[in-house]
């Protein structure tokens, strides 16, 4: 039993939040692109189609991704209470929506490097099985999207803490991901079906792949950002300044904003003034700003009109 477990009075650094409900979705999306997964892969085998075979495999790189998501989840959730983590288990989760982007930038790579070999060398393509297994590919991740996009987009909406949840975002992105190459898939041989544009198809592919390539861009950028502890919005450090400022003449000679999990933010916050307080009555004046989950004050007294002019 850990030390603190003893100790009620002990502040908590659980910032991740409940992500069960997150959980069960996530395991759920595995299943289906699992399953899709085998279904495009023997497929491609059965009726020689490589463009089947591909996004088979391509799928394959999702479910490893959704493993992570759902692997960051689980691990955060039962490390919660770990006094090894001295800020709690909150940044997994964004670890976790970090090696998903990689992942991402990786099927994009894929994408680009396998349609640049079909402009050069053209495959025979079988459209009409193709079509029927793209088809049932693109209704697998429109289920897949409903059920993370209910808890992506519903949390948003209510402020919750899914609203910040990098994990379940590049999840949603990795079906986004999918559903785009499948619903491109289903333009490009229809356009070779019935027009003859079969070169439409590795065309189309070198887009989607720069779609994706954009999205996990931004992702990394924004993770990346915040697991190298980068400071937190500009706006966010002023209304902390205002507040500190507004009272009295006291005045913030330094101060460190960075995101710790979900939506939640820790604060470090040196000040001065001529007329000390305990440091509640300083974080008493930030009651404002909820997302602010752990700060520390430090008081320092001023003896001349120097320090707060």
């Amino acid at each position: 039993m850990h030390r603190h477990d003893l100790e009620p009075w002990r502040r908590r650094h659980d910032f991740a939040g409940d992500s069960r409900p997150a959980e069960k979705s996530t395991a759920r999306v595995i299943a289906l692109t699992a399953a899709m997964m085998i279904i495009e892969i023997a497929a491609g085998l059965a009726y020689g189609s490589m463009a089947l075979l591909a996004d088979g495999w391509h799928m394959a790189t999702h479910v490893v991704a959704f493993g992570l998501t759902l692997f960051a989840y689980r691990f955060a959730r039962t490390h919660a209470a770990d006094p090894r983590f001295s800020f709690g288990t909150g940044k997994v989760t964004t670890l976790g929506g970090f090696a998903s982007a990689v992942a991402l930038a990786v099927v994009a790579l894929v994408m680009a490097v396998e349609s640049t070999l079909r402009l050069v060398n053209p495959h025979v393509i079988r459209f009409d099985e193709a079509l029927v297994v793209a088809s049932l590919g693109l209704l697998v991740n429109l289920v897949c999207g409903y059920l993370l996009g209910a808890h992506a987009h519903g949390d948003a909406a209510g402020g919750g803490v899914h609203a910040h949840d990098h994990n379940l975002r590049a999840a949603y992105l990795h079906v986004l991901a999918d559903a785009l190459t499948s619903v491109l898939a289903i333009a490009a041989l229809l356009a070779g079906r019935y027009a003859g544009l079969n070169m439409l198809d590795p065309v189309i592919g070198l887009v989607g792949a720069a779609i994706i390539a954009r999205w996990a861009y931004d992702l990394m950028c924004t993770t990346g950002h915040i697991l190298l502890d980068g400071a937190a919005e500009p706006a966010m450090q002023a209304a902390i300044v205002t507040a500190i400022e507004g009272d009295r003449d006291n005045r913030v000679a330094d101060l460190h904003v960075w995101q710790i999990g979900g939506g939640h933010y820790a604060a470090e916050i040196a000040l001065v003034t001529h007329h000390p307080r305990p440091p509640a009555h300083y974080k008493s004046l930030l009651d404002a700003l909820p997302q602010l989950a752990h700060v520390t004050v430090e008081v320092n007294h001023c003896p001349d009109s120097e320090c707060t002019g």
